[in-house]
Order: structure tokens, then sequence, then C-alpha cells
């Protein structure tokens, strides 16, 4: 008698799962008021670190803690980060808690600047670097690509920063359930652009493009589009703006007969979205994005 087969599992069966819950993983964010009290207070002057996905994240919650008067705060990636400029604190973003570039950075810091991560593996290494640990391991995945972390991370950061976010999580079910236009699945190209905070979330769809389905995509500040970038614009081509879009714009792309689609949901909630249009394009060329091509969970360098 031959042994049992243990089901497969379906490509992508990780990403699908894992953004599928991004409006529970916000509400719980929301609650964890405890957690979002060991996030520097207002008026201090920090820098927010991560690498890739958690880059980008590091600049809407810039933009949104300053522009919101809780003070100067600046976003590097982890390998540039200028850091002797008197900051009072700096929050390391990162999923797994073990990307090179964010250990050796936190640990050049102890003792001189206070540190906080927020992190998704509560046993990683960094946790016992910093000098606060906000875990975050609901919210942990195992697909390579980002989607649920990143974008938990971002709830608790806007609602430290006093948001209500009852609307953006009401955004991100009817995200998860309505049914996606063929249309964007099938186009030749991306450009994803953002205004303020929505412009690191652009990037980040840019990203999920790119690893989940090894599409052609591109972004950048809506205002710096008509700089260039709108040259590439043409008929099978999307222009997807997050937030409210500069005036004139759509009217410019769609002279170009590239489709313009302007996000009308609470923006994370339009990245939502987006991750789901690069998990079907992925599915579509027979790609797998929880084990995608060149990438890993977390880069750890050899020394």
């Amino acid at each position: 008698m031959s042994e049992p087969q243990s089901p497969a599992i379906t490509p992508a069966a990780h990403m699908a799962a894992e953004l599928a819950t991004q409006p529970e993983t916000w509400a719980r964010a929301v609650t964890l008021r405890a957690e979002q009290a060991l996030l520097p207070e207002r008026g201090a002057r920090i820098a927010v670190v991560g690498c890739g996905t958690s880059w980008f994240i590091a600049q809407s919650y810039a933009w949104l803690r300053e522009t919101e008067g809780h003070g100067e705060t600046d976003a590097y990636a982890a390998s540039e980060a200028l850091l002797d400029r008197g900051y009072d604190a700096v929050v390391a973003l990162t999923r797994s808690g073990t990307t090179t570039e964010v250990l050796e950075l936190v640990d050049r810091l102890r003792g001189r600047v206070r540190t906080v991560g927020v992190i998704g593996d509560a046993e990683s290494p960094l946790v016992g670097l910093v000098d606060e640990a906000v875990t975050l391991p609901f919210a942990d995945e195992r697909s390579v690509v980002q989607t649920r972390f990143a974008t938990t991370a971002l709830a608790l950061f806007r609602a430290s920063l006093g948001e209500d976010l009852d609307g953006a999580i009401a955004d991100a079910e009817r995200a998860v359930a309505e049914e996606l236009d063929p249309a964007l699945v099938d186009a030749e190209q991306f450009t994803f652009l953002g205004r303020g905070w929505t412009v690191g979330l652009a990037h980040e769809a840019a990203l999920k493009m790119r690893e989940a389905s090894q599409s052609w995509t591109e972004a950048y500040p809506a205002m710096e589009y008509r700089h260039g970038p709108i040259s590439i614009a043409a008929p099978g081509r999307v222009t997807w703006q997050f937030g409210e879009s500069p005036a004139g714009l759509a009217g410019e792309v769609a002279a170009t007969g590239a489709r313009f689609e302007a996000g009308t949901l609470d923006p994370m909630a339009e990245l939502v979205r987006a991750q789901r249009v690069a998990l079907e394009r992925a599915r579509a060329k027979g790609l797998d994005p929880d084990s995608p091509r060149n990438l890993s969970r977390s880069v750890i360098l050899e020394g």
C-alpha cells in the first residue's frame, strides 16, 4: 500500500491568506495602546530606519508624524542613515529582526541614542538589542513578499498619532472583497504616484509588483510625474494615484491613452488593492510570490 500523500501547497497560498487578514491585523494594532506608548514621545526629534518595504513605510510614518506636529522626523534606508544629528530616538522597523544593516546600525547606537524596534518576529536578535521592543507576531508572515506586517506597523504608527482608523479598516475590507478589474491584472506597465505620506506607499506598491510578479513598475511623487516619467504612459499601461491627485493630471494621463486609476479608498487600503493585483499577475504568469526569484525573507550579509 502506498503512503498517503501530503496535500500540495498552492503557490502563493501564504501571500493570499496574509494580505486578506489585513483588516483584522490593523484593528488589533489600533488597540495596542501600551505598545504605542513605547514609541518616541511627542516633541522628540527622531529618525526611522528600515530596509526595502520597511524603508518605504518609514517614509510614510515620518511624513505623518512631522506634519501632524509630533516632532521632526526623518526616514532612512538603514544602510544610508545619517544618525549623528542629535536625534532623541531611532525607530528600527523590520519584519524579521535579522536584517544585517538594521542590526549593525542598532548595535552602533547602543548607549548613545534610545532605540525602539518594531518587529514581526518576537524571537529575533533585534529584540535584545533595542531599548524598547514593540513586537507584532500576529502580523508576521510566511510569504517572502511582505503585505500585512508592513501595513499593520503603519496602522500602529497612525493610531499612535491619534488617527481614527475605522474608515481605513472598512476600506481594507472592501479592498479584500471586491472583484478585480481584469484590465489591471493584464496591464503592460504600472506607475504608482503619491503625495505627502502616500509617496512611501506608492514606492511600496511598485516594489510589490516587482517582487511578486516581475512586472515593470515605477513610482514617483505625483507632482514629479510630469517632469519626464509621463513619457512612458501609453495604451495598455496604468498610472495609479494613491490619495488626492494633482489638478489636471488625470486628463493629461487620459490624453496619452493610459489608464488613470484614481484611488478612492484610504491609501493603505488602496495598497491592499495593488497587492491583490500583484498576486493575480503572479498567478497568471505561473510565479510563486511566496518564494520569488532572487529573494529571501531577510537579507543577512556575510561579514
